[in-house]
């Protein structure tokens, strides 16, 4: 079946926790699930944030190839919830101001694991992706399908959360976290919201423009 590449890529903005299989050292060649916060890069990439004593970062320094499963049912309802599949590798990146503070607006609690040195950041390079958005919606997409667009840099999105911080139709109870040209990361009243564009933001202006009507559009708390 053919999937529309914006439905997994919206669903990678909706969760905030997912499920990583590695290959386990022992006993070896066993796949070993683990659950773990992670949070989208600008190319909507899992980043996840490990030590280096738990099994699961000793599996990927032993083996990078990965698959992490992320599930999106706010109703309970699995079987016919959002879910995808990705198969790729994972790589150990440096904590540049880039991707700490990306995470860090994702999952700020995680600020005290960073001042103990023992965690690092590791990044999933995504080979192809399994798509299931309910009963008999699913398909196979290669991670070159998931997004043809330049990615928002890390400066225009700092400009753009400094911008609706202080934007005087922002709502008190309403936090950014991280935007993309198709859709925002939202926190509303303490819960998290993936709210997606009309149309793709291929530009400055109007993704300025989608981002300030879609902090508007969210109402009293």
């Amino acid at each position: 079946m053919n999937i529309p590449a914006h439905a997994p890529l919206h669903l990678l903005h909706q969760a905030a926790i997912g499920t990583l299989a590695t290959h386990a050292r022992q006993p070896r060649g066993f796949p070993y699930p683990t659950v773990l916060p992670f949070a989208p890069d600008a190319r909507h990439r899992p980043t996840i944030l490990v030590s280096r004593l738990a099994e699961h970062t000793r599996n990927l320094h032993s083996d990078p190839r990965s698959g992490f499963l992320i599930v999106h049912a706010p109703d309970g309802d699995v079987l016919n919830g959002e879910r995808v599949t990705l198969v790729g590798t994972f790589e150990h990146v440096q904590p540049t101001p880039e991707v700490t503070h990306r995470y860090l607006r994702y999952h700020p609690s995680a600020e005290r694991y960073l001042v103990l040195g023992d965690f690092s950041f590791w990044v999933m390079s995504i080979e192809r992706m399994r798509y299931i958005g309910g009963f008999g919606a699913m398909g196979w997409l290669m991670a070159e399908d998931l997004d043809p667009l330049a990615p928002v840099s890390f400066e225009e999105e700092s400009a753009l959360a400094d911008m609706i911080e202080r934007h005087p139709r922002r709502p008190a109870h309403v936090r950014l976290l991280g935007v993309d040209r198709y859709g925002a990361d939202l926190v509303t009243s303490g819960s998290r919201k993936r709210v997606a564009f009309d149309t793709p933001a291929p530009d400055w202006e109007s993704l300025r423009a989608l981002l300030e009507d879609c902090i508007a559009r969210q109402g009293p708390a």
